[in-house]
């Protein structure tokens, strides 16, 4: 009998070593896998943050071209248009729009929450007719 309760005891002792081994193995995969959802939900944020800006930039690139439509009407209207008073923009669709006109040139400024875009156009008179020559994105 003596024999059975020591070899039993070898076998208890045996196997309170190898438990120590799932452990360690256990936390290293939950480290592993934490970390690669970590890695992607980083990556998603960055993403989204990128997303979010490109789109407040074409709300604001869209409010610049309202910005030289408005500024092409109103010269229609009265050839010395100059364009918006400093400081106060025109608000467009939550956005607004700066517009200053010299010389044949239109500048305006699309603003879309601190997103800035801008274009120019130019323009001259031909026999009373306003004609716009070119109309491009500017830095």
């Amino acid at each position: 009998m003596r024999k059975k309760i020591s070899n039993i005891k070898y076998q208890i002792s045996n196997k309170s070593k190898n438990s120590g081994q799932a452990l360690v193995t256990l936390l290293f995969f939950v480290l592993i896998g934490f970390s690669i959802i970590s890695a992607a939900a980083a990556m998603i944020f960055n993403n989204t943050q990128a997303a979010s800006v490109t789109e407040q930039g074409n709300y604001a690139y869209s409010a610049a071209e309202s910005g030289i439509e408005e500024a092409l009407v109103r010269l229609l209207r009265d050839p010395g248009y100059s364009g918006t008073p400093l400081g106060e923009p025109l608000g467009i669709n939550g956005g607004s729009v700066e517009i200053q006109v010299l010389e044949g040139t239109i500048v305006s400024t699309g603003i879309y929450n601190n997103v800035m875009r801008k274009i120019e156009a130019q323009t001259v008179y031909n026999n009373n007719i306003l004609e716009v020559i070119s109309w491009k994105e500017i830095d």
